[in-house]
């Protein structure tokens, strides 16, 4: 009998085709559905049973595919551009179904990433899809715990990646971002809905001197299901675009992709690289 398939929803980035390629390689059917405008269906389509384009504030045709298609268990992965929810007219742009309508306008004490996701997965949950982790189809994908370049954190870096690494846990406490940049001990840019790239770019903007750090961590009670913190080959552009010259990351809290290719990278740019 063919294995039961796993739902996938997936947004923009790699990590998606990592974890579609690892189940295919592991006998397990994927069935995709891919956020349009995010989701790179080339790299994904080849590996998945079925794969089904899904506009970002659909919910009711995301549920009743994954029902038809016998899937019991679903993961998230791949970066959304949250920044859409706040354009103008996004109403229009987004064209949300009935059931995401009544799902918004629902009270909630506010609506911060956890508050929403977890909604959202209380909602699948009820038409009996499990959300399950990324990480259990991919668990290498953690970083271990070292400096993973060969130079080694220069004092000053070393005591902005302690003084960023205090607020950076805080932000993510109170569910804001993920990513502060210091220099100095100095907070020069704080990740909020825009991202991390974003926030490294602002940094670079207002630190013209460069040499600042990028801390990124996990939540101090991260659901391993979403958000989980991820970092590869773009990361280590920014912050060599933006002027940074570290990268301070929390080991196994942090999912590193293309490890060989992001090391590469920064042993080439200069940049110090550290999981804590």
């Amino acid at each position: 009998m063919e294995p039961t398939p796993i739902g996938l929803v997936a947004g923009w980035g790699t990590l998606p085709v990592r974890i579609v390629q690892k189940a295919h390689a592991a006998g397990i059917p994927v069935i995709c559905l891919g956020i349009r405008g995010m989701a790179d269906r080339a790299a994904l389509e080849p590996y998945c049973k079925r794969f089904y384009w899904n506009r970002l504030a659909q919910m009711n045709r995301p549920i009743r595919l994954m029902k038809r298609e016998g899937v019991k268990q679903w993961a998230m992965a791949g970066k959304v551009h949250k920044v859409q929810l706040f354009k103008r007219f996004r109403w229009v742009t987004l064209l949300p179904d009935l059931r995401m309508i009544r799902f918004w306008l629902r009270r909630r004490s506010n609506n911060s990433d956890d508050t929403i996701t977890l909604a959202i997965i209380d909602e699948y949950a009820r038409e009996g899809l499990e959300c399950v982790s990324q990480l259990e189809i991919c668990p290498e994908l953690l970083v271990k715990p070292g400096c993973l370049t060969k130079r080694q954190p220069t004092d000053r870096e070393t005591a902005d990646m302690e003084y960023g690494w205090h607020l950076a846990k805080e932000m993510g406490r109170l569910d804001i971002g993920q990513s502060v940049a210091v220099r100095d001990r100095a907070v020069l840019a704080v990740e909020a809905i825009e991202g991390t790239d974003a926030a490294i770019r602002r940094a670079g903007e207002l630190c013209r001197t460069g040499g600042f750090v990028v801390v990124k961590v996990a939540k101090p009670e991260q659901d391993m299901r979403f958000d989980v913190p991820t970092v590869g080959p773009s990361t280590i552009q920014t912050i060599k675009q933006a002027g940074g010259s570290a990268l301070a990351i929390e080991a196994e809290k942090t999912i590193l992709l293309d490890d060989e290719e992001t090391i590469r990278l920064a042993e080439q740019f200069g940049i110090c690289i550290v999981a804590r």
